[in-house]
């Protein structure tokens, strides 16, 4: 399953220095071995200005890689009630923050897409450290004070690389949010619901 947004040639704006270990097995890795040099990018002093901060958050991150068809989420500590309901079967990782990430994702999708994904939810991971329910009960993920938080984050980073919001606007169209739930996450965002 390849993500990749509209016709843009999303590699011209792909950060220096961002990689991913395209053939990395089904199994867990430490974060640095899937996506390298990733804590040394300048979007990591952004997202972490403190470096012991920073340096602890991709030292003890790992990514659960799948053989599932999704995208990137945090490992849930315990299943979220939410996703009881919908038979969802997530990895769950109690004791060690996990980022779950579909390998034809991985494999398959541009790297600006990954670039965004992986901040996204490294964004969430921090959320959590700090008590947040990434899942609340009752609450739409377009209002998700964390999600529209994540996306404001590599938004604000994709505009630094000069990425238009075609590219955008298809970025954050995800399949389980309605048209109209995606034009309000358009919205909060600041990203042009058309040229």
């Amino acid at each position: 399953m390849a993500r990749s947004p509209g016709k843009f040639r999303a590699e011209e704006f792909v950060p220096d220095g961002f990689r991913a270990e395209r053939r990395s097995s089904v199994g867990r890795h430490a974060i640095l071995e899937v996506f390298p040099d990733l804590g040394s990018l300048e979007t990591a002093g952004r997202l972490v200005r403190e470096p012991p901060a920073r340096e602890r958050l991709f030292a003890r991150t790992e990514i659960e890689l799948v053989d599932e068809d999704l995208w990137m989420y945090v490992a849930p500590k315990e299943p979220p009630k939410v996703v009881r309901r919908r038979g969802w079967k997530p990895v769950i990782s109690p004791d060690v923050d996990c980022i779950v990430v579909g390998a034809g994702h991985l494999r398959t999708s541009p790297l600006l897409t990954l670039f965004l994904d992986i901040y996204h939810e490294l964004g969430h991971v921090l959320q959590r450290q700090g008590g947040a329910d990434l899942w609340p009960p009752g609450v739409s993920y377009v209002e998700r004070w964390t999600e529209v938080e994540a996306y404001r984050f590599v938004v604000d980073e994709a505009r630094r690389m000069g990425v238009p919001d075609e590219y955008l606007r298809d970025y954050l169209r995800v399949e389980w949010i309605t048209d109209d739930e995606h034009g309000q996450l358009l919205r909060s965002l600041g990203v042009t619901l058309s040229d």
